[in-house]
């Protein structure tokens, strides 16, 4: 559950980087959204490889 908290840190975090953007129109805070579209998307390959792993254990053990 802590990496399910990761990612919503990681989406809060971008909240404020979305207003910068798109409505105060700071290129920095688009920097900043996309570094952090890549940690989220690196945080969500590890949690679907943490499930995966865990489906194949269940199935072995069944």
């Amino acid at each position: 559950m802590e990496k399910f908290s990761d990612l919503k840190a990681i989406l809060d975090q971008m909240n404020v980087d979305i207003e910068k953007f798109y409505q105060k129109n700071q290129n920095a805070a688009g920097t900043r959204l996309r570094k952090s579209l890549n940690e989220l998307r690196k945080k969500a390959a590890e949690i679907r490889k943490e499930i995966q792993d865990e489906r194949t254990k269940r199935k072995t053990e069944g």
